[in-house]
């Protein structure tokens, strides 16, 4: 028994729209950051930026950077930097000294789906 024409546009158009509400619920995760994930630089940054796949909601996102002993070596909690289309996460670090940082995110997408992560980088040789 073979389909008839509208009920076969019928069924792709019931499947399509079961599937495509996924794909607009994506969570925002890390597309790059520098200092990259596991870089060692040379020189301290200034700032720690990660740029995201997904828009963010501002006033759900943080980024903290501490340094070996767990110290919190980021003035305040970041913040999503205007013009980047929401994208990107930044904040400002106090002078580093040589050593390994971690890096602790947690955003909200502008889906409301929230996600959260950390990632090493090394200051010096």
């Amino acid at each position: 028994m073979t389909m008839r024409p509208p009920m076969r546009r019928a069924a792709l158009t019931t499947l399509l729209a079961l599937l495509l509400p996924i794909a607009a619920y994506a969570h925002a995760f890390p597309d790059r950051s520098r200092p990259r994930v596991g870089a060692t630089v040379k020189t301290a940054p200034h700032h720690v930026r990660i740029w995201f796949d997904a828009g963010l909601e501002a006033l759900f996102c943080s980024l903290t950077v501490k340094n070996a002993a767990g110290q919190v070596v980021s003035e305040g909690r970041g913040h999503v930097v205007s013009g980047s289309h929401d994208r990107l996460l930044e904040t400002t670090v106090k002078p580093l000294a040589p050593g390994k940082y971690r890096v602790y995110w947690s955003v909200v997408a502008v889906d409301g789906h929230h996600t959260e992560g950390h990632y090493m980088f090394r200051v010096g040789g």
